[in-house]
């Protein structure tokens, strides 16, 4: 596997920043407090269940289909939500996917052009983040870099435990803070990991 670069900081984003992102009706920032729960080893059958129905939904449109944050993790506390990578040919080209998956219970979410082509699909219950990439993405990588190696590593997957637990319970009603507060940790693992 190629070595992408260490990610950029992950920047404060403003009130307006969220709301650029959101597509359709909901909320640009959590409505309620964010919660990390004990591992769950249900996380994997769960993961397991939405790879079928994408891969039979998107058939060979869906060059990768990967179990990615916390809950690809044993071990590791994690909001109870599942986070999965699709990778497509053209994230841009949502008409090659988004509706296809629409049938199928997803709904699309977010759009970041700027950031990968990035798109985010929803379950109706938001138990699953779909997240869209193209091939050979940077941010792809980290994510399997990252997952691999706190599966490998269980120092690091309670340094990161803890810091995941610090920055919710002082950052409850805000995603971007909560994110930005992981930050320096996922870089400091990255770097063990052998990115640069």
């Amino acid at each position: 596997m190629r070595m992408p670069p260490l990610p950029s900081p992950p920047p404060m984003l403003t009130p307006e920043q969220m709301a650029q992102r959101v597509v359709g009706d909901r909320a640009p920032e959590v409505t309620r407090p964010i919660v990390i729960s004990p591992y769950d080893s249900g996380w994997p059958g769960r993961y397991a269940v939405q790879e079928r129905l994408i891969r039979m939904t998107l058939g060979p449109a869906a060059l990768a289909v990967e179990h990615v944050g916390s809950t690809a993790v044993p071990g590791l506390p994690a909001k109870d939500r599942i986070d999965i990578d699709l990778i497509v040919a053209n994230p841009a080209d949502e008409d090659a996917y988004v509706p296809a998956l629409a049938s199928a219970g997803y709904t699309l979410r977010t759009r970041e052009p700027h950031w990968y082509e990035h798109r985010c699909l929803w379950t109706d219950s938001h138990d699953v983040s779909l997240h869209v990439f193209g091939p050979d993405c940077d941010e792809h990588l980290r994510h399997l870099i990252f997952r691999d190696w706190l599966r490998a590593n269980s120092e690091d997957r309670d340094f990161y435990a803890a810091c995941k637990l610090k920055s919710a319970a002082e950052n409850p009603m805000s995603m971007s803070k909560y994110v930005g507060g992981k930050g320096p940790v996922i870089v400091e693992i990255l770097m063990r990991a052998g990115l640069r």
